[in-house]
């Protein structure tokens, strides 16, 4: 297809929402992109070919997924609109690899989707422009159900892709930062105006790339046990680590033990959750978990 024929231009978007008579609803976080450049941004961080697949999620009208048919092996687009259904099905006509699967992502059976619908491929990447309100949701269960993804390249608010992205001791490294790190080496690709929406959002927006890992970059005994640690350390951010796990784990006795294991795992029970690395949580995760403390 031409440039002329492009979905994302405002023209072309417009003239496809008005003879769909499509209106934007806002409890789904619509907003369409209308910029090849951004969209062109996007795709090439996702290094696509046409042995590669590409999961797509909020397709829209499917801007992204035109570009995403060009290079990609395979594609699927899971859209939970129904009213966009059949205005993928026309706009995706030329593309008879595109599949369209009407869902909730949230509830949709991913490996089974990954086994019928990129069988041929030799790696998928998710590429999309999610939905700000489920942004963390959804990324989270693509990094937790362990799918076999080579990259997640995805418009998302830009306060959140900072905060994925955070390192130790600075004010947005969190939980989130620890989760998403865990799981994948997260690189932000690029800040996107609002201006190249429509609607525009009231947000700032970042197009952010994770490159799933392999293997999490440390050893711990149990990751449900890792991970409520994790959380228990930054429950109320001005407070020490020493007195969010004593909050979590030690209503009463034994606070003192507390800050013995964490003098042993190398740790100032003076120190704030956010001065920690992802080791020192490893660390410590393993040491209260062989102490009987956490998870039972």
């Amino acid at each position: 297809m031409n440039g002329m024929d492009d979905i994302a231009t405002p023209r072309r978007t417009k003239e496809i929402i008005q003879r769909h008579g499509f209106s934007f609803k806002k409890s789904l976080g619509q907003n369409f992109l209308i910029d090849q450049n951004i969209l062109n941004k996007i795709v090439d961080a996702a290094g696509l070919d046409s042995t590669k697949g590409a999961l797509e999620i909020g397709p829209g009208i499917g801007a992204l997924t035109e570009k995403l048919a060009q290079l990609a092996g395979a594609v699927t687009a899971v859209e939970i609109d129904q009213r966009l259904i059949p205005i993928l099905e026309e706009v995706l006509a030329p593309y008879p690899g595109v599949k369209v699967h009407h869902g909730d992502v949230l509830k949709t059976d991913l490996a089974a989707l990954f086994k019928s619908n990129f069988a041929g491929v030799s790696k998928v990447s998710v590429v999309a422009n999610l939905p700000y309100y489920v942004t963390t949701p959804i990324l989270m269960k693509l990094l937790e159900e362990r799918l076999p993804l080579e990259n997640i390249v995805v418009m998302i608010q830009k306060e959140v892709a900072d905060r994925m992205a955070a390192r130790p001791g600075t004010k947005d490294y969190g939980s989130l930062s620890i989760a998403v790190q865990y799981y994948s080496v997260p690189e932000l690709v690029c800040i996107v105006p609002k201006t190249v929406f429509i609607p525009q959002p009231n947000v700032e927006s970042a197009v952010i790339r994770l490159a799933v890992r392999e293997q999490p970059p440390v050893a711990v005994d149990d990751e449900r046990h890792f991970f409520e640690v994790v959380q228990a350390s930054f429950a109320q951010r001005r407070k020490t680590i020493s007195n969010n796990l004593k909050s979590r784990f030690f209503p009463k006795e034994g606070r003192e033990r507390l800050d013995q294991l964490l003098q042993a795992a190398g740790i100032d029970p003076s120190r704030r959750g956010e001065t920690l690395s992802i080791e020192e949580y490893a660390v410590l995760s393993n040491l209260l978990r062989k102490e009987g403390i956490g998870l039972n």
